[in-house]
């Protein structure tokens, strides 16, 4: 039996009784995390819904997919964490990255490298009960913190963004596609910045990113290609060729970020069907399934669906379909 775990990653573009309605599914299911998008202006609130879930489910891990240290202070996400864990002791995992769609509708840039480190260290710090230094040159710390473990997952696709997941985070949330060869160089990079810190890749966890719809009927593949257009925007750690570079500049000329992961967005309709297979599972059952074998043998450790659906079903089916395969 493979030891690979199997995620959700829960974009609240439905009510707050929906998503827990699909939380709890999951967890029937067996799937082992429920990762909620972060995206304030586009999405309903994830530290809500994470409440909401928490007080519904009884043993899935549950972390943002992905927050940022820019539209959420450090010292704002280490206070949701904190108050978060104690509501549900152990079942919350960090979950962020540099920003995205979060930042891009406000026009906001990106944390740098050096800010990500910092904010993701201050983080630690406070909800441990530690006292952190501000840029500001405040130091603060949380009077109801007792010396908490959360973990922390470092969202990444960059070669640079990768290394310094290796080095500081306990677990990285890998968005570079599913194609073997694309996952192995990730992986390189992860293993990298672990050894530069001394650390040993077994020590982190390897979450991958799968947009994922699954359906008997036709149209699984159009389903997903607004994610596959976000995925092959982000920073990756291999050049694309000539053909996917020509789809990439249209993503660029296309894309909307108040349709962000909608399977209506403009930037979904330049995604050609022959480049979906490199960066989601989208098709039936049996085509799903081949391609979840594969990645049992690669060294991810859990593979984070993305369900999208399909004509008429709703992602529960995604849900129920893909657990086959589980």
């Amino acid at each position: 039996m493979s030891s690979l775990q199997y995620g959700v990653g829960m974009f609240p573009t439905e009510s707050m009784s929906r998503i827990i309605q699909l939380s709890k599914q999951a967890e029937d299911l067996g799937y082992s995390h429920i990762w909620v998008g972060d995206s304030h202006l586009i999405w309903r609130e994830a530290f809500v819904n994470m409440a909401a879930v928490a007080l519904n489910t009884s043993k899935v891990i549950i972390g943002t997919g992905v927050t940022n240290p820019v539209t959420r202070h450090p010292s704002v996400l280490a206070s949701g964490y904190a108050t978060l864990d104690e509501l549900a002791p152990g079942r919350f995992a960090v979950g962020i990255g540099l920003g995205d769609s979060s930042l891009e509708t406000m026009g906001r840039k990106q944390a740098r490298l050096a800010e990500f480190e910092t904010a993701v260290a201050q983080m630690r710090t406070v909800i441990e009960g530690g006292e952190a230094e501000l840029e500001s040159g405040s130091k603060i710390h949380l009077n109801f913190a007792q010396n908490r473990k959360i973990p922390f997952y470092a969202a990444a696709s960059g070669p640079k963004m990768l290394e310094l997941s290796g080095r500081i985070a306990d677990g990285v949330i890998i968005l570079v596609g599913v194609d073997s060869g694309a996952i192995e160089r990730a992986v390189e990079r992860i293993a990298a910045g672990a050894e530069s810190a001394g650390r040993k890749l077994s020590d982190i966890d390897l979450v991958l990113w799968v947009p994922c719809a699954v359906s008997e009927q036709p149209g699984a593949k159009d389903a997903v290609k607004a994610h596959v257009a976000r995925v092959i925007a982000h920073p990756l750690p291999f050049t694309l060729d000539e053909q996917e570079q020509k789809v990439l500049d249209d993503i660029h000329q296309a894309y909307n970020y108040y349709q962000h992961m909608n399977p209506l967005a403009a930037q979904a309709r330049v995604i050609p069907d022959w480049l979906v297979d490199k960066f989601a599972v989208a098709g039936t059952p049996d085509e799903c399934n081949v391609k979840i074998e594969e990645l049992k043998r690669s060294a991810i450790n859990q593979v984070a669906i993305i369900p999208y659906n399909v004509g008429d079903a709703d992602r529960g089916e995604t849900l129920r379909l893909f657990a086959g395969a589980m």
